[in-house]
């Protein structure tokens, strides 16, 4: 189990050093997440549920904190002035490495990067067992909120997103259950032997505070669903693929795509209706503001954390 999920982090690191040699202003968003999918599928030698990409790969903009990929048509360009957050998961028999960086190329972001990439190390530092979740958040907190950013003449106090959390990871569960809070006043629910943990933070110079905006690319079989009575043949078969190709794994409309499904939004719109699957919409903060994320995922070992994702980048 333990070298399934440390070979899914290898494939997790040489992609993402790939892609940093690739991104740059001018390249389309849909061309940047085929381009990282398909060395993904290649590299983890893709095979269906036992093996290849976790979840949609996130390339959210800006003030779009989190689960963001384009659709079909999308023609969003990467732009210089653009802060990219790039999330991808990889997983190997379940066992998910969830892992996000920041891409910037305009350098008077540096300092809100480096506040994000402080404030993720603290959140990993932190963790371990009998560890309280509340005291994590604390700790991040206090990290992110002690570095500032100008930006067009004006200084922002970088803030943690307060509805936005790490969270503990299950077999083909990539929120597992557990929380872990990026400000103070968490749960003092505590970290066990034998967890994963997707440590991740969130900095902003907005509010500090998303809500669900802009159309939906990313979807999820509801986890825990027993078997719903689907009354549409179109959603029954929808299902099918989808219970095929992802099980309880996150997906979006691109995958569909790929897959040769056509004229699916209405049956997929059916299933969500119907409790099956849930809706991720992006997660946005206040329009012209900036966030960045970086996040690790780490285990608990009886005497040792071991940080999985952790690389020469981040």
């Amino acid at each position: 189990m333990i070298n399934d999920v440390r070979q899914a982090a290898e494939v997790h690191r040489q992609v993402r050093s790939y892609i940093r040699t690739i991104a740059k202003p001018g390249m389309p968003l849909t061309q940047l997440c085929e381009t990282l999918e398909d060395s993904v599928r290649k590299l983890i030698e893709a095979r269906g549920l036992d093996a290849g990409i976790a979840f949609p790969t996130g390339c959210s903009l800006n003030w779009v904190a989190a689960h963001w990929t384009p659709n079909a048509g999308d023609k969003t360009v990467l732009q210089y002035d653009d802060v990219m957050k790039l999330d991808f998961g990889t997983q190997i028999g379940g066992r998910i490495i969830d892992s996000a960086f920041t891409v910037a190329f305009n350098p008077r972001y540096n300092p809100l990067l480096e506040a994000v990439k402080d404030a993720t190390n603290t959140g990993v530092r932190e963790a371990g067992i009998d560890v309280r979740l509340c005291d994590i958040g604390a700790a991040v907190q206090e990290v992110m909120e002690s570095y500032e950013v100008e930006l067009d003449g004006k200084t922002y106090q970088v803030k943690p997103i307060r509805n936005l959390n790490g969270h503990s990871i299950g077999p083909y569960q990539i929120h597992a259950g557990k929380s872990v809070p990026i400000v103070k006043g968490g749960e003092a629910t505590r970290m066990e032997e034998g967890e994963f943990y997707a440590i991740e933070t969130f900095g902003s110079t907005g509010k500090g505070y998303v809500r669900e905006d802009l159309e939906c690319s990313h979807y999820m079989k509801n986890f825990d669903v027993g078997h719903v009575p689907l009354r549409l043949p179109r959603a029954k078969a929808l299902l099918a693929t989808i219970d095929k190709h992802f099980g309880t794994l996150a997906f979006c409309r691109r995958y569909l795509d790929r897959l040769g499904e056509t004229k699916y939004l209405m049956a997929l719109k059916n299933l969500c209706d119907a409790g099956v699957v849930d809706p991720y919409p992006p997660l946005c903060d206040n329009k012209g503001s900036y966030v960045a994320q970086f996040e690790h995922t780490l285990y608990l070992h009886p005497t040792r954390k071991e940080v999985l994702s952790r690389g020469d980048d981040y």
